[in-house]
């Protein structure tokens, strides 16, 4: 049964068991109000606990449901039903309570969890706002400030956080549903606390915190409407009385998750969740790994490691020499002291983090490395000549994979002894937080390899998504096809900060140049560099970015770039730069024009539409879904659009 009553003495344990994720479908909901009747009728149960079974509490909705038929009963009422309820209810919560979840909670009259559980209302991330009472009742239990956070930010809370704020009564110390029960029984004893729809909203603390707060929040929004509609409806649920502010929210649910808006988060959220259903590798076992080698101590090595580490890998980093090798070894333990303080581990995690890590100038220190990941100069030869050695000292069984960006891993595997076992990890700086991770297969990798770079990306926490050789994969080929043509439109007319803003403005989170600016312009010049001699000859070619190099402009970190740099960071328009691009015009004769905005962005998306439709034609992208979970996330392709294929698809 989805729903099942038991009882223990004169406690009835309801329990909802509709796996994975136990989302409040329609037969959930249906389990829950018979449960409700039941037990209000039966005179011998005096609480009732609240539990799932699996893996979690209800982890939301069941979003497979939104655009069909609404079903009674509907959550709202279900939720009203059980916070009037004539005997006290216990929620007893473990793993995740999100959305509809966290809101079935609340209206509980205790909720405990055990150590290990996150709430949190995240329906921004799809577009939406709770829209069962949660903007309500969630500011007359905890401070409207923290209610703001979770709802507009989105991001759940650890269970200790919880009991802080006072969203939770307690923390189980031992069994939770042994303690749930206990809790229970002492309830009985009580009067039922108030509704707390009945309550009143918690006092701000401040009310500039809150402007300030509010502030932020729209300019963080970058055009996606829920968190400015989880504004308003925290604003109703201040001002207005319950029953009003109820009545708002569900309008504006309704009205969210029938936007574009919605649908296109939707799209994504689903889409991110399909990138590893690859059909080669179905049923395929993963090979076990426990320890990564990691050559190269750059920036990006450096990140890889300490994503392996943050992972629960046993890490060895080697480096070219002792000095290079305590360089990577500070970048790595920097990484992990900054992990620890943010909460993203605990200081036991990361002690063993920090036991579990190595640094060496030799590769026999990766003899029994299960899998060993290059991150050395981007050069097809100094990349040969790695895992060419590395293969001398690995174990036959042990998977060769490359971090290179543009290269031919089909040439890279070719020059090895075992190729089935050379694959491509192209991981996004900063490789511990950015979570796309293109897994690019060569023409000779077994399928056992590709299911083990997959198995590898679920335990980093990363989305991985399937490419196949080719100059630049599908992040890179996308990036670099509109980077030129935003190069043209510098000799054509507009400006490096034209048309940043132009792409600010549509929805990314920094424009091409500021983003290059950042990575640093010798990258990209080493690529183009490298591809000179196979140009075609026939091909627009801007030198603008090259010229700037030549002149030791590399970006942020050299002070100048396409922008002027403060100390401090801050970015200017740089006169130079500016004067650079006129020149540059002129030399070539062309006559320079305004460009709107808007004209910038319809370059710029023909662009990467034409390139991810060659990208699809080769084979190189597995299909346009896939597409959109690249440019979200490699790229920051604004995520409420979905993606720009489903963004492009959109009828009118």
């Amino acid at each position: 049964m989805t729903v099942s009553i038991q009882t223990r003495g004169n406690i009835a344990i309801v329990t909802i068991d509709n796996p994975p994720v136990n989302a409040a479908s329609h037969a959930v909901r249906l389990g829950l109000q018979n449960a409700l009747h039941q037990t209000s009728q039966d005179d011998a149960v005096q609480a009732v606990v609240l539990h799932c079974a699996g893996r979690t509490f209800i982890a939301g909705a069941d979003i497979t449901e939104f655009g069909t038929p609404s079903q009674d009963p509907s959550l709202p009422d279900l939720l009203t039903q059980i916070e009037t309820a004539s005997k006290p209810w216990v929620a007893a919560i473990h793993g995740t309570a999100l959305g509809g979840g966290l809101e079935t909670a609340l209206v509980c009259h205790y909720r405990i969890t055990d150590r290990a559980t996150k709430l949190g209302l995240p329906e921004v991330n799809l577009g939406l706002i709770p829209g069962a009472g949660g903007t309500v009742r969630l500011p007359r239990l905890i401070a409207p400030e923290h209610a703001l956070e979770m709802i507009a930010g989105g991001k759940p809370v650890a269970a200790t956080r919880a009991l802080e704020l006072g969203l939770i009564d307690q923390i189980a110390e031992g069994d939770l549903l042994e303690d749930a029960i206990a809790l229970a029984q002492a309830s009985g004893a009580r009067p039922i606390p108030l509704p707390l729809i009945e309550r009143p909203v918690v006092a701000l603390s401040s009310q500039d915190k809150w402007d300030g707060m509010i502030r932020k929040v729209k300019a963080k929004a970058r055009g996606q409407n829920s968190p400015i509609a989880a504004i308003k409806a925290l604003e109703n649920a201040l001002e207005l009385g319950a029953p009003a502010a109820l009545v708002a929210e569900r309008a504006l649910f309704l009205e969210l998750r029938d936007s574009d808006q919605s649908k296109a988060l939707r799209h994504i959220f689903f889409a991110e969740r399909a990138t590893a259903q690859v059909g080669r590798i179905k049923g395929v076992a993963a090979a076990p790994l426990s320890h990564i080698g990691v050559v190269g101590g750059g920036t990006m090595g450096a990140g890889i490691a300490a994503a392996c580490l943050l992972a629960g890998y046993r890490v060895t980093l080697i480096e070219r020499n002792e000095e290079a090798a305590d360089t990577g070894r500070d970048r790595v333990h920097v990484t992990l002291d900054q992990s620890r303080k943010r909460g993203v581990i605990t200081l036991a995690a990361h002690l063993q983090a920090v036991e579990s890590f190595q640094v060496s100038t030799s590769y026999a220190a990766l003899s029994d490395a299960d899998l060993v990941i290059e991150a050395v100069f981007e050069d097809m030869q100094v990349k040969i000549d790695v895992l060419t050695a590395l293969e001398a000292e690995m174990r036959p069984e042990t998977i060769l994979a490359t971090n290179t960006s543009y290269l031919d891993i089909n040439e890279m595997a070719a020059a090895t002894q075992r190729p089935s076992r050379v694959i491509g990890l192209h991981f996004f700086s900063p490789a511990h937080i950015m979570k796309l991770l293109e897994i690019v297969v060569t023409d000779s990798v077994d399928d056992q390899t590709t299911a083990t770079a997959f198995a590898f990306a679920k335990r980093l926490k990363k989305i991985a998504v399937r490419a196949k050789v080719g100059e630049g994969f599908i992040a890179n080929r996308i990036m670099s096809a509109y980077r030129r043509e935003a190069e043209y439109m510098l000799e054509d007319g507009a400006m490096p900060w034209d048309i940043d803003a132009a792409m600010r403005d549509f929805g990314f989170p920094m424009g091409i140049f500021e983003m290059q600016d950042l990575a640093g312009l010798d990258i990209s010049w080493a690529m183009r560099k490298r591809l000179s001699a196979t140009r075609d000859p026939d091909q627009r070619y801007v030198d603008i970015g090259d010229k700037l190099c030549e002149s030791g402009h590399f970006g942020r970190k050299t002070g100048r770039g396409y922008y002027d740099y403060t100390e401090d960071g801050r970015a200017h328009h740089s006169a130079e730069t500016s004067a650079l691009i006129k020149d540059e015009s002129q030399r070539k004769g062309i006559t320079r024009a305004h460009i709107s905005d808007k004209i910038i962005m319809a370059r710029i998306l023909d662009r990467i539409r034409s390139e991810a439709a060659a990208l699809l034609d080769q084979g190189i992208a597995r299909c346009a879904d896939d597409i959109d979970v690249v440019m979200v996330n490699a790229f920051g392709f604004p995520r409420w659009t979905g993606g720009p294929m489903f963004y492009q698809s959109r009828p009118g």
